[in-house]
């Protein structure tokens, strides 16, 4: 089996710095983890506050830590230090090569998509924001490695695009209709929908707009790892 991973961002229109963060790592006993966030502090949109929270949670995995109790520690640190003045909303997707599965958490009301055999379930249950409180809860979900499954996460800039001027985009109808009329690579599918979130926002996206794939595939092309960044510069 192979791993694909596609991440595609776009800035909020007229901002020059995009207040998601999204960054990759790998785990000490084999595998991987992306870790998204988007912050805000005193109620305003922070980039800073972002990475804080993405690189809290990645020193503890890099570490060994569990995806849940590095989640809990980052929370309970970052309360501490600022008080409830920040917001965030987190992900945390990893993939675990000493238990050989995929763990899916979340501190995000934005619902994330797990698709197996063409049709998409919504992972929708209510989560913690981090930073509000110094306890929080995450919602996890661990599953095993299985060919031709896939993962999608997004951001709320993709969730709520379009909702000012017309209905927002029903992912899950999207998502399976895609996968019933074609078989989208990881970079296409998460090409596609941010793609169709900033078409909803009239070309002029409303928020920073993040969107993470991860596709499990039944054949391995070779054993190299490869990542490819593509950076737009103004």
């Amino acid at each position: 089996m192979e791993i694909k991973i596609a991440i595609a961002k776009i800035d909020k229109h007229g901002s020059s710095n995009s207040g998601d963060t999204v960054e990759i790592t790998e785990r000490p006993n084999g595998g991987i983890s992306i870790v998204m966030a988007d912050g805000k502090i005193d109620n305003q949109d922070s980039k800073a506050i972002s990475n804080l929270v993405v690189h809290r949670v990645i020193d503890q995995i890099s570490q060994g830590v569990r995806d849940g109790a590095s989640i809990r520690s980052a929370a309970s640190s970052i309360y501490t230090d600022h008080q409830g003045r920040i917001q965030a909303n987190l992900n945390v997707l990893s993939v675990d090569l000493q238990t050989d599965t995929i763990i899916i958490s979340r501190n995000n009301p934005v619902p994330v998509f797990l698709i197996r055999e063409e049709k998409a379930d919504c992972l929708s249950s209510e989560s913690d924001q981090i930073g509000k409180v110094e306890e929080v809860t995450s919602t996890i979900v661990e599953i095993p490695i299985q060919p031709e499954m896939a993962v999608v996460l997004y951001s709320d800039g993709v969730y709520h695009a379009g909702q000012h001027d017309q209905p927002s985009m029903d992912i899950c109808t999207v998502i399976e209709t895609l996968f019933e009329e074609q078989e989208p690579t990881a970079k296409e599918l998460a090409d596609f929908l941010l793609n169709r979130a900033i078409r909803l926002d009239n070309n002029k996206p409303q928020d920073d707009m993040s969107i993470i794939v991860l596709m499990v595939s039944f054949h391995q092309t070779d054993p190299i790892r490869r990542m490819q960044i593509t950076m737009p510069l103004n």
